[in-house]
């Protein structure tokens, strides 16, 4: 997967999120999101996204990365 499409991952799970923020509290936030990627996207895109906050967590902001550290705990 090029940059550039990792980039468009990273501004969709910005974007659920920022549709998201009428949840209330962070923690209910992040749980509908990552309950949407988990639905919703495909294998390698959550792949994709797992890797990436592992190697550069600090590009991410803490409610994306909060988003994806439960998505990768969701069983496949």
């Amino acid at each position: 997967m090029s940059d550039q499409q990792l980039n468009n991952l990273i501004k969709m799970i910005d974007q659920i999120i920022a549709n998201n923020l009428h949840q209330g509290n962070d923690d209910k936030v992040t749980d509908v999101a990552a309950d949407h990627l988990h639905k919703f996207w495909a294998r390698s895109m959550k792949q994709q996204v797992i890797a990436y906050a592992h190697e550069s967590p600090a590009e991410l902001s803490a409610l994306a990365q909060s988003t994806i550290a439960k998505l990768e705990a969701v069983p496949e």
